[in-house]
């Protein structure tokens, strides 16, 4: 796919690993809707793609809800004309061990630590990707594209049963759906994250920093730009579906 003047919706965009997908996809041409629910961050990446020369233009929506995402493909086709891919990129965390017991105490994982993961990282990718398809498919494009961002998380992580089922279930998702919209000319790819340098590890104290660091075969941490350039190599190479790009420094 050539990305100029396509248009790219990009979920969880307002800053991190969706807003260096955003301007790299600005940097090519592309048109993108910024979709977060923190409308000053989402402004600002908004100016910050159109600063490149592209039209952006944001949505405050939460991709768990079904209606909210049904509009947001019914608005970015109203506002845009047309709709050649989704980054599903939305994600969120609430760690915690399955169990845990000590001096007699034993606490769980409650049913809502485990639920709203499933509905943002998982739910969310399923709604986003269902109406993108539908939509592309209805507008009739030459080609489409789908890119999901699961983790390294997905073969299992301690203290993240929720997050690393919906990472391994976004991996899933995307093989089965290279399978049933290759018909429509519809391809699909998943990102697979390792430790990446975002404002939460810059935020830690530097030896615990020093430790994540440590376990990378390259000893570094992976920048957003790392994740970019997966996505707009997704993007652009059409003999590509169905697979997972892993960018975590060599780290299994």
């Amino acid at each position: 796919m050539e990305l100029k003047d396509k248009v790219v919706v990009i979920t969880g965009s307002g800053r991190g690993l969706g807003r260096g997908m955003v301007l790299a996809f600005a940097q090519k041409g592309a048109n993108v809707a910024v979709v977060d629910l923190n409308e000053d961050d989402i402004a600002q990446t908004v100016a910050l793609a159109e600063e490149l020369g592209v039209k952006a233009k944001g949505y405050k929506v939460n991709v768990a809800k079904e209606e909210e995402v049904e509009k947001l493909f019914a608005d970015v086709v109203a506002d845009f004309g047309t709709l050649s891919g989704v980054i599903n990129n939305a994600g969120i965390t609430r760690d915690g061990l399955l169990i845990k017991a000590k001096d007699g105490v034993i606490t769980k994982m409650s049913t809502q630590q485990w639920q709203t993961v499933i509905d943002v990282n998982l739910t969310g990718v399923f709604l986003c990707a269902r109406e993108a398809a539908a939509k592309m498919i209805e507008l009739g494009v030459d080609e489409g594209v789908i890119v999901n961002i699961s983790s390294l998380a997905r073969h299992g992580s301690f203290g993240q049963t929720n997050y690393s089922a919906a990472k391994a279930g976004v991996v899933a998702m995307t093989e089965s759906w290279a399978k049933e919209l290759a018909r429509y000319n519809i391809r699909t790819g998943a990102i697979a994250p390792g430790t990446i340098n975002t404002d939460m590890i810059a935020a830690m104290k530097p030896e615990a920093r020093d430790r994540l660091v440590s376990a990378v075969p390259l000893k570094r941490l992976g920048e957003a730009s790392n994740i970019a350039k997966a996505a707009t190599f997704i993007f652009e190479n059409d003999y590509f579906t169905g697979r997972v790009v892993e960018v975590d420094g060599g780290l299994r």
